[in-house]
Order: C-alpha cells, then sequence, then structure tokens
C-alpha cells in the first residue's frame, strides 16, 4: 500500500518537476509562446498548454511548450477599453481543431480573478500561465463545428461586469486577468489564451502618467553603392499596409504629438527612387509610384510635429568605437548627410536626441556621441533595462543623467522596456495585436496606480525596425489620449522635467555578442581603404562617392543578419572594383613588350573610362631586375597624368638591359598626393630584349644589300658572255689563244717581232716576254712573246706539246700565221704527226699529219686562212 501511495505522489510531482525545468515564468520565450495566436482566416492557430491528466477539472497550470495544443484560439474582441462598473464584457475570437481527428464533446469557457493584479510584475506571470491558472470559472457554450480536424468556430462571450464580482482598489484602476480555455468531453483542456481587462472606477483619484511617444522611422539598408537596391522591399513597405505607410497613416489620423525619429538613409533611398527608374541587384530596372506618394504623406503627417535624426544610416555606434572606426561615425553625423531629412521636409530638426543601437552604450560611445550630437544641448534616449530603479524605492521617471568623460553629465530619457517590449513584437500574428493592445493598457494603469499621488512620466520608443500590424499603431495612439489614466505629452516636456537619481549599469562586456564583429568590420575597413584611394584620384568637381554606401555597410540594422549582410558588403566591395578598374594601365593580352637592343623606350598606355569624372594618378614603373634591366625616371610633370572622361595618354619609359632575355617590369597606377599609396592593383609586364640595335641592324640590312647588288652584276655579266659565245665572236670561255702565222713564211702583219698589231690583237698582260730572239717554251696561259707580240681572242682548247724552233704550247697555241684549234702540238718547219693531217699552205682541219714545209701535229683542228 505505500508502494502505491509513493507512486501515486511521485507522478503527481512529475509535472511540477518538469515545469520547474523549463524556462523561468514570465520569460521572453514563454510570453511569445502563450500570447501566439492567428487570425480567423489563418490556416492554423496558436499553441495552448495542455495540463496533466492526473489533475481533474484542469485546475493546476500546465507544463509550457510541451507540444501544441489540440485547439488553437484567437481573440478578435475585447471590450470596453476601459471597463466601467456597468460595462457588459465582450470576448470574441475564433478556435481550431488541429488535432488531426474528431474531438467530440468540446466546450469553451471564460476564466478570470476576481482580484486585480498587484504589480507589473504580476502582469507577466499571469501573460506567461495559462488561463486555467485564474481562479474564476465564467460562462461555457459548445464548440460543437470545431469538432472535425481542421473545423474552425466563431465564439463570442458577453458578460456583465457585476457578474465577475470585481473587487476594486476604490479610486484607482484595476487590472484583471481574464481568459478563455476549451475542454474535451473529458473536460481536459486542450487550448487557451489569457489577457487583460482594465477596470476604471467612477471617481478616479491619482495623477495620469504623462506618455511620450518616439516615433522610429527607420529601416533596414537596401542599397550597396549609391545606385543599386539589393531588393524592391522598399516599394512594398511604402505601399498601402506596409510597414511604413502604416507607421505615416497612424501619426497622420491622430492628434497625439510624437517625436519623430528619422535616418536620413532612408528619405536618400526614397529620394532615389521618386519619379525616376532605379536599378536592382538582379539588373532589373523598376520605378515605384509609391515613393513619390509616401513622401507626401510623410510631410503631411508630421507638419508640426518635432524630428531629431540618427547618424546617416545608424551605425553600430559602439562596434566602431571599439574597433578605432569613429571617423565613420564622424562622417555619419556630417550635415552634408544629415540635412537631408531637412531638405524633405523642408524644415530643420528641432529636437536634440542621441539614441544609440539597443538603447546602450558604453562610456567611450557615449562620450563621442555627446561631442558630435549633445554639444548645443539635448538628451541621450536609452532603455530603462540598463538603469537600477529610483532611489529609495520612488517611483521610476524617465528623465535621469548619464555620466560622460569629456562632455560631463547628460541628460537621458528613458523608453519603458517593458512597453518597448509588447508594442513591438508579435503584434503581426494571428491575434497579436489585440493582445498587446490589452496588454498595453493594463501596463499604463499599473504605472498610474503603483504612486497615484506622483506625477509619471514614461517614454515610449518601439524597436528602430517596428513594424505594426495594420491600425495598431494607430490605435496605441488614440488609447493614450483617451484612456482616463493616461495623458499625451510632448517630449521636449518630458525632458525639460526633473531628472530622477538612478543609477546606469554600464555596457556589459556579453552586450559585444549581439554588434558587428571584428571580422565584418575589417572587411569593411578594408574596403573603405580602396574607396579613399579611388576619392584621392578624383579631380573637382567630385561626381562618384562611397562614403554614402560605406555607411550602410555599418548600419545596425545589419545586426544579427549575418549571410545578408556579408552578401551586401561583397556586393558593395566587387562594384567599387569594377569602379576603380575603369581607370587602367593598357596592356596586351599576353602582356610582353619586345625591345631591339640593348636600350630603347617602353610604351606604357594610361586610359579612364569613367563617366562624368576626371581622375589624376602618377605612373610608377619598377623593374623586377634592375642590375639586368634599368629603367629611366620620368619628369615629375610626365609621371603625373590626368585624364578626362574616356581619354588614354601614352608614356615613354627610357630602359636599358644588360643583356638577352626576358625580364619583368612592374606597372602601377598611384595616388599623386601620396606617395607610395597604391592604386588599384599593380600590373606586370614581361620586357624581351635583343642584341642588335636598330643602327646594327641598318648596317647589316646595307652589306646584305650591297651583296645582293654584286651577285645580281656578276649574274649578268656572265649572261651577257654566254650570248657573245652564241653569236660565234670566237671567244670560248675557257682561256686566251694567241694568233696564227703567215703560212707562206713572210712576215706581215701579226708575225712576232712586227711593230704592227692585227685587227683585234690585244697586248699579252701575263708574265714578262724572254729576251732571246727564239721562243721558249711557254704556256699560252699568260706566257709572253719575245718582242712587241700580240694575240687574239681564245678559240678553244689546244693543251699539247710543241717542238721546233718556234713552238708554244698551251691550250690554243700557233706557230703560223693561221689560226689553229685543237688539243696538238704545231712545228716549224719540222713534222706533225697526229690522228688528224691538214695538207697545203691553207686552213687545216681533222685529225692526222700534214707534210710540207709547215707541217702541224695534234689531235686539235687547225682552222682559218694561210696565205691569201
Amino acid at each position: 500500500m505505500r508502494t502505491v501511495k509513493r507512486a501515486a505522489a511521485l507522478a503527481a510531482l512529475v509535472p511540477c518537476i518538469i515545469a520547474a525545468s523549463g524556462p523561468p515564468l514570465g520569460g521572453p520565450a514563454m510570453a511569445a509562446r502563450s500570447e501566439t495566436a492567428v487570425p480567423p482566416d489563418a490556416a492554423t492557430l496558436p499553441d495552448a498548454a495542455t495540463p496533466d491528466a492526473a489533475t481533474p477539472d484542469a485546475e493546476r497550470p500546465p507544463e509550457q511548450g510541451r507540444g501544441r495544443a489540440q485547439v488553437g484560439l484567437a481573440l478578435t474582441k475585447v471590450s470596453p477599453k476601459p471597463v466601467r462598473e456597468n460595462s457588459r464584457i465582450t470576448i470574441a475570437g475564433i478556435s481550431q481543431n488541429r488535432s488531426g481527428h474528431q474531438l467530440p464533446g468540446l466546450t469553451i469557457r471564460v476564466r478570470y480573478n476576481a482580484q486585480p493584479v498587484t504589480s507589473r510584475g504580476q502582469l507577466d506571470q499571469f501573460a506567461a500561465g495559462p488561463p486555467s491558472a485564474l481562479r474564476g470559472v465564467g460562462p461555457q457554450q459548445p464548440l460543437a463545428q470545431a469538432a472535425a480536424p481542421g473545423a474552425k468556430q466563431s465564439w463570442k462571450f458577453d458578460v456583465a461586469a457585476k457578474a465577475l464580482q470585481l473587487q476594486t482598489h476604490g479610486a484607482l484602476p484595476g487590472v484583471y486577468p481574464v481568459g478563455v480555455e476549451v475542454l474535451n468531453s473529458a473536460q481536459r483542456v486542450v487550448g487557451g489564451v489569457t489577457t487583460f481587462v482594465t477596470f476604471m472606477p467612477k471617481r478616479a483619484s491619482f495623477k495620469p502618467v504623462q506618455v511620450g511617444w518616439v516615433w522610429p522611422l527607420i529601416d533596414r539598408q537596401h542599397r550597396t553603392d549609391d545606385r543599386t537596391f539589393l531588393d524592391d522591399q522598399l516599394a512594398k513597405d511604402m505601399a498601402a499596409g506596409g510597414r511604413l505607410s502604416e507607421l505615416v497613416t497612424a501619426a497622420n489620423a491622430t492628434e497625439t504629438p510624437i517625436t519623430w525619429a528619422i535616418d536620413p538613409a532612408l528619405l536618400d533611398d526614397v529620394q532615389h527612387m521618386d519619379g525616376h527608374d532605379y536599378l536592382l541587384a538582379s539588373g532589373k530596372k523598376v520605378k515605384s509610384p509609391a515613393a513619390a506618394t509616401w513622401l507626401a504623406a510623410l510631410k503631411q503627417a508630421s507638419r508640426g510635429d518635432p524630428y531629431f535624426t540618427v547618424p546617416y544610416a545608424d551605425p553600430d555606434i559602439v562596434a566602431l568605437v571599439r574597433h578605432k572606426m569613429t571617423r565613420y561615425i564622424t562622417a555619419a553625423y556630417d550635415p552634408r548627410n544629415t540635412g537631408l531629412v531637412a531638405q524633405a521636409l523642408g524644415r530643420p530638426a528641432s529636437a536634440h536626441i542621441a539614441w544609440p543601437p539597443g538603447g546602450v552604450a558604453g562610456p567611450g560611445s557615449l562620450d563621442l556621441l555627446a561631442k558630435l550630437d549633445l554639444k548645443s544641448g539635448g538628451s541621450f534616449l536609452m532603455s530603462s533595462k540598463y538603469f537600477q530603479d529610483a532611489a529609495q524605492g520612488g517611483a521610476a521617471n524617465a528623465t535621469t543623467v548619464v555620466p560622460t568623460s569629456s562632455q560631463g553629465a547628460k541628460k537621458a530619457l528613458l523608453y519603458d522596456d517593458k512597453l518597448n517590449e509588447i508594442v513591438s513584437d508579435g503584434t503581426r500574428t494571428p491575434g497579436g495585436a489585440l493582445l498587446a493592445e490589452q496588454r498595453f493598457l493594463a501596463e499604463t494603469a499599473m504605472i498610474a496606480g503603483e504612486a497615484p499621488n506622483v506625477q509619471r512620466t514614461v517614454v515610449v520608443a518601439p524597436d528602430r525596425n517596428w513594424n505594426p500590424a495594420p491600425a495598431f499603431a494607430k490605435n496605441l495612439l488614440i488609447y493614450t489620449r483617451d484612456a482616463p489614466w493616461m495623458r499625451e505629452t510632448p517630449l521636449n516636456k518630458i525632458e525639460a522635467s526633473r531628472p530622477q537619481g538612478r543609477v546606469f549599469n554600464g555596457y556589459l562586456d556579453e552586450y559585444g555578442q549581439y554588434e558587428l564583429g571584428a571580422p565584418y568590420l575589417n572587411q569593411v575597413w578594408a574596403i573603405g581603404r580602396r574607396a579613399r584611394a579611388f576619392a584621392s584620384v578624383m579631380v573637382p568637381p567630385i561626381k562618384i562617392s562611397y562614403e554614402r554606401a560605406l555607411l550602410r555597410a555599418q548600419s545596425a540594422s545589419w545586426r544579427g543578419k549575418g549571410v545578408r549582410a556579408k552578401s551586401a558588403r561583397d556586393a558593395l566591395s566587387a562594384g567599387l572594383k569594377a569602379e576603380m578598374g575603369k581607370v587602367y594601365i593598357v596592356t596586351a593580352k599576353s602582356r610582353r613588350s619586345n625591345m631591339a637592343g640593348s636600350s630603347g623606350k617602353l610604351p606604357v598606355t594610361v586610359k579612364n573610362t569613367l563617366r562624368n569624372q576626371t581622375v589624376k594618378v602618377r605612373l610608377s614603373v619598377v623593374s623586377e631586375n634592375s642590375a639586368k634591366l634599368r629603367l629611366g625616371r620620368l619628369e615629375p610633370e610626365e609621371a603625373v597624368i590626368e585624364l578626362r572622361p574616356g581619354e588614354q595618354v601614352q608614356r615613354w619609359i627610357p630602359a636599358k638591359a644588360s643583356g638577352n632575355g626576358n625580364f619583368k617590369v612592374f606597372l602601377r597606377l598611384e595616388v599623386p598626393n601620396a606617395a607610395g599609396r597604391t592604386y588599384g592593383d599593380r600590373v606586370t609586364l614581361t620586357v624581351r630584349t635583343t642584341g642588335y640595335g636598330r643602327l646594327a641592324l641598318l648596317i647589316t640590312g646595307g652589306a646584305l644589300a650591297v651583296l645582293f647588288v654584286g651577285v645580281g652584276v656578276r649574274a649578268i655579266r656572265a649572261r651577257r658572255r654566254r650570248k657573245a659565245e652564241a653569236a660565234g665572236d670566237g671567244s670560248t670561255g675557257m682561256g686566251p689563244a694567241a694568233t696564227g702565222e703567215p703560212g707562206n713564211g713572210f712576215p706581215g702583219p701579226g708575225f712576232p717581232g712586227s711593230d704592227t698589231a692585227p685587227p683585234g690583237a690585244r697586248p699579252w698582260t701575263g708574265a714578262a716576254a724572254p729576251a732571246t730572239g727564239t721562243d721558249s717554251s711557254a704556256s699560252a696561259a699568260g706566257s709572253g712573246l719575245s718582242g712587241p707580240t700580240w694575240h687574239a681572242a681564245p678559240t678553244g682548247p689546244g693543251p699539247g706539246p710543241a717542238s721546233g724552233p718556234r713552238s708554244a704550247t698551251g691550250p690554243g697555241s700557233a706557230a703560223w700565221p693561221g689560226a689553229t684549234s685543237g688539243a696538238g702540238a704545231a712545228t716549224r718547219p719540222g713534222t706533225a704527226a697526229g690522228p688528224g693531217t691538214a695538207t697545203g699552205p691553207g686552213a687545216t682541219s681533222g685529225a692526222g699529219t700534214t707534210s710540207g714545209p709547215e707541217a702541224a701535229t695534234g689531235a686539235g683542228t687547225a682552222s682559218g686562212a694561210g696565205l691569201p
């Protein structure tokens, strides 16, 4: 029996243990789950916890987040606001069977507490808990139409306030938790939702809380460079029903005073879209008719309201100070950038508020903000979460002071962190807007009732990227004006109230995990360095700027969006590189250059293809091996090159090589007024040198020409000689021939010793002739005869020996006045023997013997006339 009892007790404790191990009561995660709902036309409705089966009638609060409720609930109406003594409370909504199977016997009923909530902390607990935690049980009705899987059914409860027997605080407003829950046929809770109603007594005795609104007109960044949009989401946000449209419409629909917080980058984007096409990152050009309409609506809605500007693009100030990139914060506060709002609205800013991202900053950031934004007065806008409660348990107000290291103490307006969370989160979820409205009314009523005799001040500054549900923002402003426990108050009036002493907890190191990280900012810094080099080469007027693009890359809106932030940053880097690449050194595809000879000049061409921007750059050329290839220096006025749009300029670099080969030369553009500061990427050129210069080539070419001319002349002469032979002029082309002698033996013209030369004869030019009176044996080829001797042109070969008192040996030799040809010898007087003979004093031919007073012997042929 004891064992059974112990087992039953342990089973009863298990749900409590599980609940205790879950998130703490009132935590943000739990609150979000309990308040998630779906509108009537939604496919699904929010989760609701199911109590433990061991608890009959579901009186124990169930474990939170243990799965999806079988029946989802969403509230569609809770009225009136506020509840009066004689009011009838109406609670309406819709339910949906999400179990996936039949749920017969479903019923829905009201739960409530007759006792009012006593603190804002209790509000958190009830909001996070299930309706079954409320003690009162109201009327009940069936949900027969929701029995089928996926079926929906609307429902409504109309209960008199007196029937709930609400206990009041007399003259103070009271806040009461109410809820509805769904039971199955076994009376187990299968769904539920909790909200609040605020009761207002007939006779109130308290000071209404003064509520000031900061209306954020800040957006995430949409552009990379100044021309390209990442997407077209901004056009959707400005269209009817969009985020930005709702904010402007709500402000325009009420008279509740607000103070606008405007990012100049947002209006810069809108003005870029207004009236002309704009380029998307996809390459598509689009138009936005909503841009002009939204700008006009903004001017109308903000007329008469004060506004302040955050720095351009709302940079992550804390991260930039941490990484020593404060130059960008200064640029973001430059009037050229923040003045865009005054241009758009037609009037200057009338408030001086410094609002760090997240509502908190460290000492260095606060000091810098004070220097840049609060030097002429004004206040910080910070979250109350980072400050301690008022001293000695006093009621907290919105105005306090914050010390800075160099600017002294500065005022700070503390916006209520809990109210900000309520109005900023989850209002676009199904039923979320109604839950947030009821909670907002309950929280402000609790503030008014905490210290009824003290004038309380509250500042509400929704999230920077506030995305309220349709009509939600407008309703909040209406409640602020109409609810009897609130009084709408301009922000500057709250700012002027006496500061309350509250201790600033400081900026904890753990907050750093939410900042833009060092790797990301290092990449942005590198892009900024290249952008500054780009700006340094531009000649005024400067028409290309990357300052705002870099500020957009450092926006606090990129926090928690690492992938998207990296994509935008990379697109900016690629765009800058492509733009800088339009000023470049022109090279061949091979990146090679030839230099004939040991010295010469290398041509380098620089071109500017930017549109409407003149640039000035310095050309730098460096040899990889100056010992083998030395480069001369350009004159300063030649090294600095100014290029108009579309212009190209060429420079010649003196070079001298110590030998043949390939040598690398590094070409680079530099910023003119910053020695060694490079612009763009380095270009490597390979120079090929040879040992022949231009003069050497000219000399060699001339020599070859002379050689070819000489060869041509010799060829012409040889051709003429061959033609002469063919014409029969006695030339054989084989050497000289001697003249013949008269066949009758008498002296005559041409006879040796005669003073008269025969016609056509020329003197010998060979060796000297013998001095004796008789001829000695000599070679006819170049041999002379005694005395004035002449010879005729050779007529053919005649090698052979010659004998006799007068003999001639050699080809074509002769010993009488007749011309002989043949390869034999001639004698006079004597006998010649040979294979041919010639008889008579005339010409002889043939291969034989000749007899007579003059005979010729040889194998040659004798031709010519003997005696006439």
